[in-house]
């Protein structure tokens, strides 16, 4: 008959403080259950062992109110999986999978409780959950998982084909038709093969007194063999008894979620409140119940206060007892400190407690009012947790009348019998050697299922070991020495932590003590660390933090031992590659062993080399975990302190390709920190200051060169004075009498006198002639109307946009391409009077007259200085109408006056953004530069 099956969690991909995997071994109302990391990546895995091979029937999932996973997946498997023992593999079954509800209609106040009727064998289950259902309160997108039972039957008790057909053939000989084929009594008859007992389902331990749960399982164990006794009436006032248990066990459920509750809250006087509130209500009910004659079924059987609280197995199946001592036992299931999620979310029940009549004749004492005595469980390391199953109970009533609460070695080692089951004959051959060795009985304690056992095999050899007398054959010491090897690699596979850390006590006290006090050879030690070595790297990846810590460090520790140093053996282990389908735990294990070694050993006669070392690093720096390729950079780096030139002809050239990989280039910045040269980062940064430092100066100067351009300006007005005067006392026809036999002007003087703008030659164009010529009268300037400075008007509408200390109050208009002020700008564009511009390509645009015009650059020359040039141009006009009142009646000699200038200008290059004057004075060339807005250095 299917039953509820006991099962261990092997690993899982991750938990958040708290909330381990674990806690799925325990069933009761406050148990919190496991929840997945904060932003962990999907999917999330979970591998349980079960207490033997059986036949799965049903599976139920109880999910968390709001941390739900929107899919979960089943596997099966004979054996482990290949990442917890690659020496003896096999691939997971995948059995389906079944989608959870993402509890939007609730308002995630209730929990789901999903029922996955299967039939699949094997003794590995693995579940897989997928990406969580979103909501407002889960806001780490986890997944949770608050309970999982499997119910079951064991694989070897009997084919049920066999047993199905058996019952058909009697049936059928007997003329009876089978009961499975009525509809109304289908599921409800308890003999069935595959009847599955309410009490075993996991809503019943979830909302149920574990104390109270495991009463009406014995209970219920009396009323079937009361029926098979045909004792009738006892078995109608224990079937009332059992639902009057139910009752009372849901109320207690919930008194102890609220104590615990009152706890987390730190009010502890609610807490004191409802203990005793659980205990006054626990001796009524007993009294009321009868419940030591209901139990026992005498009435002066002691009160059952220490009875056994192990929801996790059926009584009612047939191969209990034998899965039964395959685990280890305890006397309570939930402990103290259990306790760390949401309550239930479950409304008060009003249940009232009726008073069975008394069926016995004889008089019973009601137990006193109490607190249950509380197991030392929650006093051992959380791994070494028992998990609790159903103890079967001696015949025999103890004597005591008084309750001794146990110590935790009697939590932990009690057993049916105390002596471990007899070995198979597949354990028979397997150690046969250590049998001959060491005998039967320490072996089968070292093979044995049940934890305690196992750990006291271990203790019991090596108390053997340590007394061993000095005088022993060398032939029996090294006997007894490989027998202990063989079980210490068995010890050292094994899940619980008690049993591990006796089988590295065993094996450090081999190789530090018993080898050198009996003088046995170095072979010996040889031996030892090259049985062990393997199993315990591997356990390096184990899932358990605690397990890798302690192997890791245990590794480290025998490396230092001086009887394995000299060996050089563990250091050739560790800078094997990284296998690519190793695990993430596995491959940081090694790197950080190797890093912590490398520190303490060296390279000088360790086992370590550059070689060695330098290829395992390389070969780091491309695995997939980060972690691992950080320590990788950090051996590469120890490596080059100790040997620079060695390490750097394993590494590529440094140069800009290879710097383009991040890894490489934070070596090479490594390199140069402990060379003491500034690495990449810190060289930008000096070019960076430098180059502020320069901009810096720059302004210095440039301010240096405004304050000599004000001091030139204010030289330009008492030079227009001079020239007032001078103009006055000249010849009016000396200008015009130029003889025609004029000597060439040299090469070397050819920009002397000269306006590198509109091209006139005057004798007056000195140094400050110029400058006032350039700020009076080119008719190829102009000043700016808002900053006054002197521009080019050709590029007068750039000026205003980009350069003026205006520009922020000037738009450019679309249509004419001319600078508009933004608060006339909207009206320009609306009224649509302007003349529009063409293509620079096409057409010049001047910004005084508004006139397109032919392009290039001399086409400026002649409408700016012109005759029928620009009208807009007010050097122009002022010009003209000055000259018109000398040169009216003179004939044709008169166009020749003035046009020197504009002659020899036309031969003069004049670019649009300006002529460089290289050969000018400097004072001239600076003033230049500044007036048409460009940066320049004092010569």
């Amino acid at each position: 008959m299917p039953h509820k099956i006991g099962f261990v969690v092997v690993s899982s991909s991750g938990h958040e403080d708290g909330f381990s995997a674990r806690e799925l071994m325990i069933h009761a109302p406050t148990v919190s259950g496991w929840r997945s990391p904060k932003f962990c990546q999907f999917p999330q895995e979970i591998v349980l062992q079960m207490v033997e091979r059986c036949r799965i029937r049903k599976l139920q999932l109880l999910a968390h109110q709001y941390m739900i996973s929107s899919k979960v997946e089943f596997y099966i498997s004979e054996s482990l999986p290949e990442y917890l023992v690659p020496y003896q593999a096999e691939r997971f079954r995948r059995l389906g999978y079944v989608s959870l509800c993402d509890n939007g209609k609730t308002g995630c106040k209730a929990r789901e409780l999903k029922s996955v009727y299967v039939d699949a064998v094997g003794q590995f289950l693995k579940l897989i959950f997928h990406q969580n259902h979103a909501n407002k309160y889960n806001i780490y997108n986890q997944v949770a998982l608050v309970a999982i039972n499997i119910i079951g039957d064991p694989a070897d008790f009997g084919d049920e084909s066999n047993i199905t057909s058996r019952e058909k053939l009697i049936d059928h000989y007997l003329g009876h038709s089978p009961h499975s084929e009525d509809p109304a009594l289908e599921g409800t008859f308890a003999g069935r093969s595959d009847y599955i007992s309410p009490l075993d389902d996991l809503a019943f331990d979830m909302y149920q007194d574990p104390e109270v749960a495991q009463i009406i399982r014995r209970l219920d164990e009396k009323k079937r063999d009361a029926v098979k006794k045909e004792r009738y009436d006892h078995a109608k006032k224990l079937k009332q008894a059992i639902a009057d248990l139910q009752k009372v066990g849901e109320r207690l459920g919930r008194y102890e979620v609220e104590k615990r509750c009152a706890v987390e809250k730190e009010d502890y006087d609610l807490a004191k409140e409802k203990k005793q509130q659980m205990a006054r209500y626990r001796a009524q009910v007993y009294e009321q119940l009868e419940l030591h004659g209901l139990l026992q079924g005498e009435p002066e059987i002691q009160r059952p206060f220490a009875l056994p609280l192990q929801p996790l197995a059926s009584p009612s199946s047939p191969q209990h007892w034998k899965a039964v001592s395959s685990l280890p036992r305890t006397e309570e299931l939930v402990a103290e400190d259990t306790f760390a999620g949401p309550i239930l979310q479950e409304k008060p029940l009003a249940y009232t407690l009726a008073s069975s009549p008394r069926h016995s004749a004889v008089d019973q004492s009601p137990p006193a009012a109490g607190p249950t005595p509380r197991s030392h469980v929650d006093a051992l390391p959380y791994d070494e947790r028992p998990l609790p199953i159903t103890r079967k109970q001696l015949g025999e009533a103890s004597a005591e009348p008084e309750v001794r609460e146990p110590d935790s070695s009697d939590v932990r080692r009690r057993g049916v019998s105390g002596e471990p089951e007899p070995l198979t004959e597949k354990a028979l051959r397997e150690a046969s050697s250590a049998i001959d060795t060491l005998g039967e009985a320490l072996v089968a304690g070292a093979y044995s299922k049940t934890w305690s056992c196992r750990e006291d095999a271990l203790l019991a050899l090596y108390k053997k070991l340590m007394e061993m007398p000095v005088g022993t054959q060398k032939e029996d010491l090294k006997n007894i020495l490989r027998a202990s090897v063989f079980l210490i690699r068995r010890a050292i596979k094994d899940i619980v932590t008690s049993v591990f850390q006796a089988s590295l006590k065993l094996l450090k006290m081999i190789i530090t003590q018993y080898i050198p006090k009996h003088k046995l050879s170095k072979l010996e030690t040889t031996h030892c660390v090259e049985r062990a070595v393997p199993l315990l790297l591997s356990r390096t990846g184990d899932s358990s933090a605690r397990l890798r810590v302690i192997a890791v460090n245990f590794i480290q520790e025998m490396a230092l031992f001086k009887e394995v140093k000299s060996l050089q053996l563990i250091p050739s282990y560790l800078v094997q590659p990284l296998k690519a389908n190793a695990s993430v735990h596995l491959a940081m294990s090694q790197v950080d062993l190797l890093a912590r070694l490398l520190r303490d050993l060296g390279t000088g006669n360790s086992g370590f080399t550059v070689d060695n070392v330098m290829k395992f690093a390389l070969s780091a720096l491309e695995h997939r975990v980060y972690e691992v390729r950080e320590t990788a950079v950090k051996i590469i780096l120890d490596m080059y302190r100790q040997h620079p030139a060695l390490t750097l002809e394993h590494l590529p050239p440094e140069d800009s390709s290879t710097r383009k990989n991040l890894l490489y280039k934070a070596i090479f910045e490594g390199f140069a920190k402990i060379d003491g040269r500034p690495t990449e980062a810190e060289v930008r940064a000096q070019k960076r200051a430098a180059t502020k430092e320069a901009e810096k100066q720059k302004k210095e100067e440039m301010k240096a060169l405004q304050g000599q351009l004000a001091a030139l300006r204010e030289t330009q007005a008492g030079a227009q004075e001079n020239d007032a005067m001078k103009l006055k006392n000249q010849d009016p026809q000396g200008r015009k009498a130029a003889p025609p036999e004029t000597p060439e002007i040299p090469d070397n003087h050819y920009l002397d006198n000269l306006c590198i703008f509109c091209g006139e030659r005057n004798e007056s164009f000195t140094e400050e002639g110029l400058d006032l010529h350039y700020w009076k009268h080119c008719l190829m300037l102009t000043r700016c109307d808002h900053c006054r400075q002197v521009v080019e008007i050709s590029s007068l509408t750039e000026h205003l946009l980009t350069e003026c200390d205006r520009r922020d109050g000037f738009g450019k208009c679309h249509r004419c391409s001319e600078a508009v002020p933004k608060d006339e700008l909207p009206r320009h564009i609306k009224t649509k009077e302007c003349n529009p511009a063409k293509s620079e390509k096409v057409a010049n645009r001047c910004p005084l007259c508004h006139e397109n015009f032919a392009p290039g650059e001399e086409a400026w020359k002649a409408h700016l200085m012109g005759p029928t040039g620009c009208t807009m141009n007010l050097r122009r006009t002022h010009i003209l109408s000055k000259a018109t009142a000398p040169q009216q009646g003179k004939g044709p000699a008169a166009s020749k006056s003035g046009t020197s200038g504009p002659k020899v200008g036309s031969k003069i290059p004049t670019p649009k953004g300006g002529l460089t004057p290289t050969v000018l004075g400097p004072e001239h060339q600076m003033e230049q530069r500044l007036l048409r807005g460009e940066s320049c250095q004092r010569p």
